[in-house]
């Protein structure tokens, strides 16, 4: 990740192998660029230097596989590699609890095993906020490393916005940017 270009570089990641931590490449084995916003890569940097990246060896593709050495941003205090599963359990759900979008769990029981409640409903976060922004699917799907546009589309076409949506959305900035307070046909009559 370079905070200065704005660009963060995708080119493996931490996969849960018969119960043991591995590299592998990114989803779809697919190498990436993904912009980094000016107010995350800020975050990023004040977290890079409060907690500074760690070397970490792992099995390349399988448990059995070459080890490879990979900085890491995000770590365990010790240094270790997060699991996403024991992230997902003891910090990611409990702030859907206390942020009111989950229930907690009852007492002596977990947190309900869904996929929509864990890290994954980050990467559709990003896709909702992005094709509400107008981003077009092509890019998108880069972003995300999915092989298809035609498969991002299916996947996230319920969270674009509908074509009436962008009609009044367009508008409305238009004559929101023209500062015109005035509207109505005693407006066009006044001319």
């Amino acid at each position: 990740m370079n905070h200065a270009t704005g660009w963060v570089h995708v080119d493996c990641q931490v996969k849960v192998v018969n119960g043991h931590l591995v590299f592998s490449p990114p989803k779809r084995s697919k190498e990436r660029d993904v912009p980094l916003p000016a107010r995350v890569a800020h975050v990023l940097k004040r977290h890079s230097e409060e907690f500074p990246a760690v070397d970490v060896a792992l099995p390349w593709l399988r448990p059995d596989g070459p080890l490879v050495t990979k900085r890491l941003l995000f770590s365990l205090a010790g240094g270790g590699t997060v699991r996403r599963t024991d992230f997902n359990t003891r910090v990611w759900k409990p702030a859907l609890v206390t942020a009111e979008v989950l229930e907690g769990p009852k007492p002596g029981e977990r947190h309900q095993a869904a996929r929509e409640h864990g890290m994954h409903a980050l990467r559709h976060f990003y896709a909702s906020v992005l094709l509400d922004a107008g981003e077009n699917v092509k890019a998108l799907s880069t972003y995300l490393g999915h092989g298809d546009p035609g498969f991002t589309l299916r996947t996230y076409t319920h969270l674009m916005p509908s074509s009436e949506g962008r009609t009044r959305k367009a508008l409305d900035g238009l004559y929101k940017a023209s500062g015109s307070t005035s509207d109505g046909p005693q407006t066009a009559q006044g001319q």
